[in-house]
Parts: structure tokens; C-alpha cells; sequence
């Protein structure tokens, strides 16, 4: 199974597997099932924008629709500023800003769809 995680505002691909798969259909059981991961960064993963510098990026953590923009092209933030908030299961969730700079251009609009990982706004 694969996961996506975010760590100190990185995000990262996760694939976890049951080591004894006999464990995992027995949801009632007490005992704790072992999990091994390998952690990649979403970054390099195949078929991500190439050449991207992901410093100047900001990505969606995760599926949903944007509820709001908090922030306009040449505007400049300070990190952890908020710069959107995405609707995804009833949840909204803030989208800040991981450092601080000026916003080239945002490429979503309130009422998209966006997918994990989809840059959501380009930094200058």
C-alpha cells in the first residue's frame, strides 16, 4: 500500500507492507502489526515534473477542491503563511507557505479538484 506523508512541509511517498500478511484481515486482533517502509521523496518519484526546482513549489498534500485563495501573484508571504485552504472530507486544510517569498503564479482557482502532489503555486 502506498501513502503519502508530509514531514517539516515535505512530502513523501511511503509504500507499507504487512510482514505477516496472516495478521492484517483480523482486525479484532491486539497484537500490533510490523509494517516496513521505504520513504522516498515525492519529488523524484517517476512521471513528477522534471526540472522542477521544488524549493519554488508549492504542492498539495493531498486530494481535495480549493475552498479559498488567501493570496494574489506578486504578493509577498513570510513562511507559514497561509496560502489556500483545500476542502477534502469534510476537513479544510490550510496550505501555508514553507519559506518566505514571492508568489509568481497560482495555478489552481477556487472550485478545482487537485491531486496529491499537483503544484498549487509557483515562487519567484
Amino acid at each position: 500500500m502506498r501513502l503519502i506523508i508530509v514531514i517539516d512541509g515535505r512530502s513523501y511517498e511511503v509504500e507499507v507492507e504487512a510482514l505477516d500478511p496472516s495478521l492484517a484481515p483480523n482486525l479484532q486482533a491486539s497484537p500490533p502489526v510490523t509494517l516496513q517502509s521505504s520513504v522516498l521523496p515525492t519529488f523524484s518519484k517517476p512521471g513528477s515534473s522534471l526540472g522542477v526546482d521544488e524549493a519554488k513549489v508549492c504542492r498539495s498534500p493531498l486530494a481535495g477542491v480549493v475552498a479559498r485563495l488567501h493570496t494574489n501573484p506578486g504578493q509577498h508571504v513570510q513562511k507559514n503563511e497561509l496560502l489556500l485552504v483545500l476542502d477534502a472530507m469534510k476537513m479544510e486544510i490550510k496550505v501555508t507557505a514553507q519559506a518566505a517569498g514571492t508568489i509568481k503564479s497560482i495555478a489552481v482557482t477556487p472550485g478545482d479538484a487537485v491531486k496529491p502532489n499537483q503544484i498549487l503555486v509557483d515562487f519567484e
